[in-house]
């Protein structure tokens, strides 16, 4: 599946990725805000892959790769996966995403999960989308909440406080950006 947005594409990862993948979670700062360990095995990228591809199979979406059309650079990953059993929630469409640091502050990140938004209401039929990250990750809620996601709740994930975002279908429809 090849999907692209106004400067940025998006595809299903592949084994060969495991490199891309590696260089982007090999990284501390990348790892601030997270809710997993910064990785010093590619062989974990590799595993990471084969997850994220099952999901493909087994779900019918999953965490993309993101390139720059005009360089073909890799920046990250984006997009949807189907989440469970988070804040109490059995099974919900989560979206995130997770870049370079070369490539923050760019947009593309609000690029992506603008794109993705569409994608999950517009293709998949989603009625509702979620994401939460920790409260002190300004940056990433700025995104989400510029994309229409709004927040609802706070909760423990993970042992962390964590933010509850969401955009019900009607909202995103009715929404100006």
């Amino acid at each position: 599946m090849n999907l692209q947005s106004a400067r940025l594409y998006y595809r299903e990862f592949q084994p060969e990725d495991d490199v891309h993948l590696f260089a982007l979670d090999s990284l501390p700062e990348v790892h601030t805000y997270l809710y997993d360990p910064v990785i010093n095995d590619i062989q974990k990228s590799r595993e990471a892959i084969a997850y994220i591809r099952s999901q493909y199979h087994s779900k019918g979406i999953g965490r993309m790769a993101a390139f720059t059309k005009d360089t073909n650079e890799f920046i990250g990953w984006v997009g949807l996966k189907l989440q469970e059993d988070v804040n109490g929630r059995a099974e919900f469409y989560d979206i995130g995403y997770r870049l370079m640091p070369q490539h923050w502050g760019k947009g593309y990140a609000t690029e992506a999960t603008l794109f993705f938004l569409d994608y999950a209401f517009n293709v998949l039929g989603a009625e509702e989308v979620n994401a939460f990250a920790f409260p002190t990750n300004r940056a990433s809620l700025r995104v989400l909440e510029k994309c229409g996601l709004k927040q609802v709740e706070t909760f423990v994930f993970n042992g962390r406080e964590s933010v509850w975002l969401s955009i019900k279908r009607l909202e995103y429809e009715n929404q100006e950006l």
